[in-house]
């Protein structure tokens, strides 16, 4: 578990439960022998290995009893400690499971009626029924919530749905698009699309630098209907969309967090067994420099990860310090990977290796929910009572 003193100095994971540590370490056994020794060819080659789900999902991470609440919900800051393990490994892995776990079911939980919640949430948990959030837009990211432009038109009994959604992450692997649209009165809804419904298109975006793993999509929806029942019975505004994603804020950081410890023991590793002028070049004092930095970059993060969720603040505060741990910890990642790729040198622009895909993959994380500069405006909106947002 991470409460090893080398990637965790100040022992934030005591924090956790034993059955919590327990489950979080068969977490870390599954990832080293079954995805750390591919996810570089993996990576390399943009191959989402379906079983890799699939197997994640038999770890019972999300549903078993004995991480579970009095609520029937697993704590938090256990859920956030399972992302942290994920992205140590390899971000795409995280998003893969997280789009699932975290982000499909929650916006279902959050959302949905008690019977929709009741219908859904089991397979959901166990991965028998499968989804994705479809948000952001090609011309709207970080104001999709405002500026959608993806409509929902009431058609009898139901809905017919059309708009185009962009960056959806595991789309083309989801039995269900959860597509957020605003209706004839201006309403925004969430509704549940079958991927293969009539009228929906998908075209799977293969170009990319970062997260290669992750099957992200644009969606072009033309006059999809679905039934009245497919529309989450609780989302009736952009407001019961910004509460979903109060639960969801601490990703990020978390994530983060992760990368830089899994980029830090790479390059440590690196710097132990790599001989140069007769000794290992982990002896030399700008290379402890580098390493001494990025422990510190990491070790800071995962504070602000775990402060963040165990804050459980919400509203404008929730938003302020969201954005502020978002914005930080990914400065912070940029600047940590770019120290590895210096201590590992030719090999770090190897797309196998593990420092280069963490370095890349920085990348989407920097923009993952908002760019950096709209997750200052929210700290400098926050702070001064003045809003620098274009109106």
């Amino acid at each position: 578990m991470s409460a090893d003193d080398a990637v965790d100095p100040f022992g934030y994971a005591e924090l956790l439960t034993h059955a919590e540590r327990a489950k979080l370490a068969e977490l870390r056994r599954y990832l080293d022998a079954h995805v750390r020794p591919h996810v570089g060819a993996w990576w390399r080659d943009a191959h989402c290995p379906p079983h890799v789900r699939e197997e994640l999902a038999t770890l019972r991470l999300d549903d078993d009893p004995a991480v579970l609440g009095a609520d029937g919900r697993p704590r938090p800051l256990y859920v956030g400690f399972r992302g942290f393990e994920l992205a140590r490994v390899d971000l795409s892995v995280a998003m893969l499971y997280g789009g699932q776990a975290n982000m499909f079911r929650t916006v279902v939980r959050e959302g949905g009626s008690p019977d929709q919640v009741a219908a859904l949430d089991a397979d959901i948990a166990a991965f028998r029924t499968t989804g994705c959030f479809a948000l952001t837009e090609p011309d709207h990211g970080s104001d999709a919530t405002r500026g959608m432009t993806t409509r929902a038109v009431r058609d009898g009994t139901g809905w017919r749905i059309s708009g185009r959604k962009r960056w959806i992450g595991n789309a083309a692997v989801s039995d269900l698009l959860a597509v957020a649209a605003v209706d004839e009165d201006g309403a925004a809804g969430v509704y549940l699309v079958p991927r293969d419904a009539p009228g929906v298109r998908l075209d799977e975006i293969d170009d990319k630098i970062s997260v290669r793993l992750v099957r992200n999509a644009d969606i072009e929806l033309r006059d999809v209907r679905v039934g009245d029942d497919a529309r989450l019975a609780r989302v009736t505004d952009a407001r019961d969309l910004a509460r979903i994603f109060e639960s969801l804020r601490p990703d990020v950081a978390w994530f983060a967090a992760g990368m830089q410890t899994g980029a830090y023991e790479a390059a440590r590793a690196h710097a132990l067994g790599r001989v140069q002028f007769g000794r290992p070049i982990a002896a030399f004092q700008l290379v402890q420099d580098k390493l001494a930095r990025m422990l510190g970059n990491a070790t800071a993060s995962l504070a602000m990860a775990v402060g963040l969720t165990l804050s459980g603040r919400s509203g404008g505060e929730g938003e302020r310090n969201a954005a502020l741990a978002k914005a930080w910890t990914s400065d912070a990642l940029r600047e940590t990977v770019a120290l590895g790729r210096e201590i590992v040198a030719a090999e770090g622009i190897r797309a196998d290796h593990a420092v280069a895909r963490f370095f890349a993959d920085a990348e989407a994380l920097y923009t993952y929910e908002g760019t950096h500069d709209i997750s200052h405006l929210i700290v400098g909106r926050a702070i001064t009572g003045h809003s620098a947002f274009a109106r």
